[in-house]
C-alpha cells in the first residue's frame, strides 16, 4: 500500500481510502469492526465517513456510522494511526437550519461529528455538496475558523462541479483564507465526466482527488446480470439511494460493457473489481480511491488493486469502456 501526498499539502494518505457508509444498516457493528480491522491490516490508514451515514438516509439512523467508527478508533486505540475524514451538509433533521453549508449548520454539524467520533479534531472536513443558498465565502470563512480553532486540519469538498471548485479556490485566494485542498468526485470506468474539466483543474491547482464509487456501487464487480433484479440489501435496493444507483448504471449499454470486461479479465484469471479500482488509481491526478464493503472478504479484491498490472489489451479495453456508453445526463 503506497502512501501519497494529498494535492499540494503535506498530508500523507494511503492510496486506498476506506468508505464507511455501509456501517450501521448494510452491516452491523461487529461486521463493521472486522471490515476496519481488515482494511487497517491491509495498509489502509485513510478512513472516510459522513454525518449523514449510513445509507439509506433516515433521521432515525443519521450519525450511526460515525459512532461506530469512533468506537473502533477508541477500542483499537488507532486515532493517531488514521487520517480521519468526515463530511457535513446533508439534512440531519427536519429543521431548515439543520442542513446546508451555512456557518450555523456546519459549526453544529462539525461539533456533533467530533462527539460521535470521540475525537477533538478531524484531519479532513468536507462539505458534502454545493449549497446554492449559501455564499461560498461564508462556508470558506467557517472552514478557516475550524482550522484556526484546531478542530480541522484540512478542508475539502465533494460533488462539486469544476466551476464551483474554481470559484471556491478564487474566493479563498482573494480573502487569504483556507481553501479546499481536496475534492471527492464520482469517478470510475463507467463515469468519467471529471476528465473534461475537473481533473485538469485539480492537477493545475494542486487539489487532491479522492475518487468515490470506483466500483460503481458494486456494478463493476460483474455480479449483476442484465434481466435480473439486484438482491435485497445491495446498493441498488437501498431506498432512495438505490433508485439513484439504478438511474446511474442500470441500463443495457452498461451491462454489456461490464460483461465484456468481466469476460476479458476472467480469461486471464483476474478480477474485474480489482482491475476497476487499479484503473482509477493509475489516472493522472488521482490521490486515493474510496472502497467500501459490507463484508470483510470483499476487501480482498479491492486492496489487491495496489499491486495490479495491466497488459496492453486489458488497459485499452478499460480506457475504451466509457466511450461505448451512450451519452446522457447522469444522476449525481
Amino acid at each position: 500500500m503506497k502512501t501519497v501526498t494529498m494535492g499540494r499539502t503535506g498530508l500523507k494518505v494511503s492510496e486506498i481510502c476506506l468508505g464507511t457508509m455501509t456501517f450501521g444498516v448494510q452491516c452491523d457493528e461487529a461486521t463493521s469492526f472486522r471490515i476496519m480491522d481488515r482494511a487497517f491490516d491491509g495498509g489502509v490508514t485513510f478512513f472516510d465517513t459522513a454525518d449523514v451515514y449510513p445509507l439509506p438516509h433516515s433521521y432515525a439512523t443519521v450519525g450511526r456510522t460515525e459512532e461506530i467508527v469512533g468506537r473502533w478508533l477508541r477500542e483499537r486505540r488507532r486515532r493517531d494511526d488514521i487520517v480521519l475524514a468526515t463530511k457535513g451538509h446533508d439534512p440531519m433533521s427536519p429543521r431548515p437550519t439543520d442542513r446546508g453549508n451555512s456557518r450555523k449548520h456546519l459549526t453544529a454539524a462539525l461539533d456533533a461529528s467530533l462527539r460521535r467520533l470521540g475525537t477533538d479534531y478531524v484531519d479532513l472536513y468536507q462539505v458534502h455538496r454545493w449549497d446554492p443558498e449559501t455564499p461560498i465565502d461564508e462556508t470558506l470563512r467557517a472552514m478557516d475558523d475550524f482550522i484556526r480553532a484546531g478542530k480541522v486540519r484540512y478542508a475539502g469538498c465533494s460533488n462539486f462541479k469544476a466551476w464551483q471548485l474554481a470559484k471556491s479556490l478564487w474566493v479563498s485566494d482573494r480573502l487569504g483564507i483556507a481553501r479546499f485542498d481536496c475534492i471527492q468526485p464520482r469517478y470510475n470506468l463507467l463515469h468519467r465526466e471529471a476528465d473534461d474539466e475537473l481533473l485538469p483543474l485539480c492537477r493545475a491547482e494542486g487539489v487532491g482527488v479522492i475518487a468515490y464509487n470506483p466500483l460503481a456501487g458494486g456494478f463493476l464487480s460483474g455480479k449483476y446480470r442484465k434481466g435480473q433484479e439486484p438482491g435485497e440489501g445491495t446498493r441498488f435496493t437501498l431506498g432512495k439511494a438505490g433508485e439513484i444507483y439504478r438511474q446511474r448504471y442500470w441500463e443495457d449499454a452498461q451491462f454489456e460493457v461490464v460483461e465484456t470486461l468481466r469476460t476479458l479479465f476472467e480469461r486471464r484469471g483476474q478480477s474485474l473489481a480489482t482491475a476497476a479500482v487499479a484503473w482509477v488509481l493509475r489516472q493522472p491526478g488521482i490521490t486515493s480511491a474510496i472502497v467500501g464493503a459490507s463484508r470483510p472478504e470483499q476487501l480482498d479484491a479491492t486492496l489487491a488493486a495496489t499491486t495490479f498490472t495491466f497488459d496492453d489489451e486489458t488497459l485499452a479495453a478499460c480506457d475504451a469502456a466509457w466511450f461505448r456508453i451512450p451519452r446522457r445526463i447522469h444522476a449525481q
